[in-house]
């Protein structure tokens, strides 16, 4: 994935278009339905591939026809690898041509935010019929005066861990506390089976997990007034130093040149005991029981896999649940059918096709999903029903704000613990971390 700069940062902050306004969203989102266009109207929609398939399946056999014949526009989604997204966005805005809609993830609308239409109307009616908003989705999606975007879904983040496996090294259920999951993980990994954590430049895996971690230890970005960069502490210097013995005790080292996908692919292969992820493992484990087994007799791989939240730390607990938002782009030329489109695919009778077919790995982005039926058919699935609660943001103790943001998309907190469990000393690769936070917060 390419980093932006600050230079082009601050390039891109320039190129803000203004919306033109579309009427009639209010009775849009009250039926499910927009008026019809002229055929030949095409609002295209730029996405990741999603980590389940059938998701993507539904989107292309059901959605673009549902559009058509709703709408009256020709849906053109385009799937491409999620850490290519932020590129593709940067140089749309550049260039002043792109797709119409674009679903960002993390709090990347902060950054486009001079570059993005209004959809306030829209985001705020959606909210409204469906229980309100999660604070994460507002915090990535909303600038305090209008909102950037209209907020797609959370991807909910825990461990998934294999039962049988920490059984059998004492633990019954998953730890509570890091002092417990490093006991865990080393005997595990003794036993050739570590714990996984990818530690490289991918838009979710490791910023859902250093984060929250760094967090737990006391650690922070900034002070509460946004602007105080307060990452040089005792408590994020120890973070770093429990982090590089964790890193080498218990888990796979090959975890620093992952992306986002590998620790799928190790866990379902056996070669790793638990990993942060979103519900696809088990998703995909129980869509090919005949595939993946478990070294159980008869026992396929989905039966031996749980569900838990990131350990405790000195601080408390805590978690970073990934969002995703629909931008709609301020030079896209289709504003009013876009802005229609988003309406209706996030109203109630649609999303509910789609999010009946992400069976749990999306948690919505409002509350009203918690009530679905979804969460009562899988016990194993409960963990994730209310995890959009639980999410921090990047930029904490500050706003998720564009510099908050930057940081993310620099990876500035995952390298600080990457360098160090490479040889950086703590204190260091805290230092380091800490003058590029300098630079931006400025």
């Amino acid at each position: 994935m390419a980093r932006i700069h600050r230079r082009k940062l601050l390039q891109l902050s320039g190129a803000g278009a203004v919306a033109a306004k579309a009427g009639g969203i209010a009775a849009i989102l009250a039926t499910g339905r927009a008026p019809a266009y002229a055929q030949g109207t095409t609002v295209h929609w730029l996405r990741w591939n999603d980590f389940v398939p059938t998701s993507d399946k539904v989107l292309r056999e059901q959605i673009v026809p549902a559009a058509a014949k709703d709408l009256g526009i020709t849906l053109n989604i385009e799937m491409i690898n999620g850490n290519d997204i932020q590129a593709r966005t940067t140089a749309a805005i550049q260039s002043g041509t792109g797709p119409d809609v674009i679903c960002a993830l993390n709090n990347w609308p902060q950054l486009y935010a001079d570059s993005l239409a209004d959809v306030s109307e829209i985001a705020d009616k959606i909210g409204k019929d469906q229980g309100g908003y999660y604070k994460e989705s507002i915090a990535v999606a909303n600038d305090g005066k209008k909102w950037l975007g209209v907020p797609w879904c959370i991807l909910g983040n825990q461990n998934a861990y294999r039962k049988s496996w920490f059984e059998a090294v004492g633990f019954s259920k998953f730890p509570e506390t890091w002092d417990e999951y490093r006991a865990a993980g080393k005997k595990l990994k003794a036993k050739g089976q570590p714990l996984g954590q990818a530690m490289g430049h991918s838009f979710g895996d490791p910023p859902t997990f250093f984060y929250p971690y760094m967090w737990s230890w006391g650690g922070k970005e900034v002070e509460t007034d946004g602007k105080t960069v307060a990452l040089n502490s005792k408590e994020t210097v120890e973070s770093v130093k429990y982090w590089t013995a964790f890193w080498k005790e218990c888990c796979d080292e090959g975890g620093l040149a992952w992306d986002d996908s590998s620790n799928n692919r190790a866990f379902l292969a056996g070669t790793i005991s638990s990993t942060l992820n979103g519900a696809s493992i088990y998703i995909e484990a129980k869509r090919k029981p005949d595939t993946y087994s478990a070294d159980i007799p008869g026992t396929p791989l989905w039966q031996d896999i749980l569900h838990g939240a990131l350990p405790k730390g000195p601080a408390g607990q805590f978690s970073y649940q990934l969002p995703m938002t629909n931008m709609l782009m301020g030079y896209s030329k289709q504003q009013k059918a876009a802005k229609d489109f988003i309406a209706w695919i996030t109203s109630k009778p649609v999303y509910q096709t789609w999010f009946d077919s992400q069976q749990g790995y999306s948690v919505g982005a409002t509350t009203i999903w918690e009530q679905d039926p979804i969460w009562s058919k899988d016990p194993v699935m409960l963990p994730f029903q209310k995890a959009g609660r639980s999410g921090q943001f990047p930029g904490y103790a500050g706003a998720a704000d564009r510099k908050a943001g930057e940081v993310m998309s620099k990876y500035v907190i995952v390298d600080m613990y990457a360098k160090a469990v490479q040889g950086m000393p703590a204190e260091d690769a805290v230092k380091l971390a800490t003058l590029e936070l300098q630079k931006i917060y400025v």
